[in-house]
């Protein structure tokens, strides 16, 4: 049920600003470089979960792209459809017209424990059909914390190992059930993987394939965790009167115009 996902996507490199300089069009005339199209591929992994050709990814796997390849363990090749993908959680969804197809078991992450059994599934750096086994090294690692800010993701950690090519390729437990989906995100980790609970992204497909897209709750404030230390470098830009006591607590640092705040 693991499978093997090339994308292509096309991108467009611009002039760089400084070519537009008009001192070069007096030397050079109209003859500055075109925009150049170049084609970026990719190769990642992703997972069957249901018979009817139905697929979980990373979403940077398969971001840009309307179509992707899917190759099988048993070797057969599938035009696939990206149907949606949420860059704030990183999944992806994407169809293949096919039946019969193996799929995987979902279990649960909720329940997790560090120092039980993980088992990455993927193709890394192209090595099709690749499994690592390791522990579950940590659990609700935030997106901070593993470098992501920009995602909304509580991570799973584990030590097996997880390279370029396993992003959108399941973690196992010992029973074989799908407890997250791992994805490279640190290019400098050594020893180190992070996967998606599989609570997170089960909610994320279920919208993707029903209507495409998926919504998030959202406030519309910066909002900053109180320590003394952080307490006292916002008091030295606050006026007199508006001087923070606690140490501990929410500081709102701004609300974002037309936001659910902000009304």
């Amino acid at each position: 049920a693991v499978v093997r996902i090339d994308s292509a996507r096309r991108v467009t490199s611009q002039v760089p600003d400084a070519l537009r300089n008009p001192l070069f069009k007096r030397f050079f005339g109209d003859q500055l470089p075109a925009p150049q199209d170049r084609v970026e591929r990719g190769t990642g992994s992703g997972f069957i979960v249901s018979a009817d050709g139905r697929l979980v990814t990373n979403a940077h796997v398969v971001s840009g792209s309307d179509t992707v390849e899917v190759k099988l363990k048993d070797g057969r090749t599938f035009e696939g459809k990206v149907v949606g993908v949420d860059s704030v959680t990183d999944v992806a969804a994407v169809k293949i017209n096919a039946s019969n197809l193996p799929s995987v078991q979902l279990g649960k992450s909720s329940t997790l424990i560090p120092g039980q059994w993980a088992i990455a599934i993927g193709n890394p750096f192209g090595l099709d059909n690749t499994v690592t086994a390791g522990i579950i090294s940590a659990l609700d690692r935030s997106s901070s914390q593993v470098g992501v800010p920009d995602k909304r993701v509580s991570f799973i950690q584990t030590d097996a190992a997880i390279n370029p090519g396993n992003s959108g390729g399941p973690l196992l437990n010992d029973r074989g059930e799908v407890i997250g989906i791992n994805t490279a995100i640190r290019a400098d980790a050594q020893g180190l993987g992070f996967a998606i609970p599989i609570e997170t992204a089960r909610r994320v497909i279920e919208q993707l394939f029903s209507k495409g897209r998926v919504e998030h709750p959202f406030l519309g404030i910066q909002m900053v965790d109180l320590t003394p230390t952080i307490r006292d470098e916002i008091n030295k830009d606050l006026e007199t009167e508006a001087k923070i006591s606690q140490d501990r607590g929410v500081y709102i640092a701004r609300v974002l115009d037309n936001s659910p705040a902000a009304q």
